[in-house]
């Protein structure tokens, strides 16, 4: 899966003032990534507030990412949740023709053993047209998929080619590199961590932070890629402050005041989420206007 290698972002939902889905900033948006030099694009991840979007907004988004992808980068759509049945039936019903691979999230909320999620990856993986991506957030599904499930799971189906992993631990994530097949694919799911796991052995990342700095963050992925340390770690070393600053108060509620800075979008946010403080947007500003 050579698509799946450098840097792919987790696209926003833009909303109006008024608290619609933005089609126009949203277009504008991956027209940016495409310009800017990202590799693929992730659709209705959990940056992209998918939680409060109805089914129809879902498919709003779809449509208008792939109208304004046209065909040129790889797209990843999210699809994943607590309820195994209903998430295997979610895979059955939706479209997956635009779409090179399927991003699927460990259960949440639940809190399941190391066997219950690899029975949850298995039966998604019998029903599942497209490859698919495990994603690993313990921070947001209170649950942490150890590298050996992991490992179990790309050694038993073909069809479960690659991990975001966003523990945010460089130890998992070297164990999971060293453990996985050649060829399962290791990606960073965490910014800060993104370049060391990349030297590691991981392929890449799938970002936040690359959304509001595209040719930055995807210069320093294939700097890294490359083995040409000293030219990534000077990117790393000058975006690290606004990593900081964008998850401060929570995501997507940073990376959108990054993206109202730069004129692409409002910051609006649904509730429970809020737009970030004056004093961290002001930071922000002050960041994208300086970078």
């Amino acid at each position: 899966m050579k698509e799946l290698i450098g840097t792919g972002v987790a696209l926003i939902t833009p909303f109006t003032k008024q608290g619609a889905v933005d089609t126009a900033s949203l277009a504008r948006i991956v027209n940016f990534q495409i310009e800017n030099g990202i590799d693929y694009l992730v659709v209705l991840g959990t940056t992209a507030e998918s939680a409060v979007l109805s089914g129809d907004e879902k498919q709003l988004v779809i449509d208008t990412i792939v109208g304004a992808n046209a065909g040129r980068l790889p797209l990843v759509l999210g699809i994943g949740g607590n309820n195994t049945q209903g998430v295997m039936d979610e895979f059955i019903a939706t479209d997956l023709v635009a779409f090179t691979a399927i991003l699927s999230v460990s259960p949440m909320y639940n809190k399941p053993t190391q066997e219950g999620i690899y029975r949850h990856f298995a039966a998604i993986a019998a029903v599942s047209s497209k490859p698919i991506i495990l994603y690993n957030v313990p921070g947001r599904t209170a649950s942490n998929m150890e590298p050996q499930t992991v490992a179990k799971l790309a050694r038993d189906f073909k069809n479960i080619i690659a991990i975001k992993e966003a523990k945010g631990d460089i130890v998992q994530a070297m164990e999971l590199i060293n453990q996985t097949p050649e060829d399962f694919l290791v990606i960073s799911g965490d910014d800060m961590i993104a370049l060391p796991m990349t030297l590691a052995g991981g392929v890449g990342v799938i970002s936040v932070i690359a959304e509001g700095f595209p040719k930055a963050f995807s210069d320093m992925i294939h700097f890294a890629l490359q083995r040409e340390v000293d030219k990534a770690y000077a990117i790393h070393y000058k975006i690290a402050p606004a990593i900081d600053y964008i998850f401060e108060q929570g995501n997507p509620a940073g990376i959108k005041a990054v993206f109202a800075a730069l004129n692409l979008c409002e910051p609006t946010l649904r509730l429970p989420l809020v737009e970030v403080s004056d004093d961290l947007n002001a930071k922000i500003k002050a960041f994208v206007h300086g970078f």
